[in-house]
């Protein structure tokens, strides 16, 4: 697994591209990515991601409740079905708004 950080189009979020599975084992780069992003507006592109297990979605719940808790907004971008499908075994997927393009997610962060 991958990250690559950006910053996003517009001014105040962040854009981080996840490329490969996220699992237990290679979750570090994920997290410490996360940890340096402190835009106002964090946004995980998961269009390359074809699969995430449970520690993956332990992650993505402790990113969720860490920008509840600091008023930061969050979207997830191309989620697939398979990863969809984990989430929702979980009973996490109505915590995350998932978008299928950036353009749209830095849309909906910007209102």
């Amino acid at each position: 697994m991958t990250v690559q950080s950006r910053a996003g189009s517009r001014a105040g979020q962040h854009i981080l591209k996840i490329s490969g599975p996220i699992k237990y084992g290679a979750l570090e780069p994920l997290q410490e990515a996360i940890q340096e992003a402190r835009a106002h507006g964090l946004i995980l592109d998961l269009t390359e991601v074809p699969y995430m297990d449970s520690s993956a979605v332990g992650v993505l719940v402790q990113v969720y409740v860490s920008c509840r808790k600091s008023q930061r907004q969050l979207a997830l971008v191309g989620v697939s079905d398979r990863v969809r499908n984990v989430l929702h075994l979980a009973s996490v997927d109505i915590l995350f708004n998932t978008y299928d393009s950036l353009p749209e997610a830095e849309e909906a962060l910007q209102n």
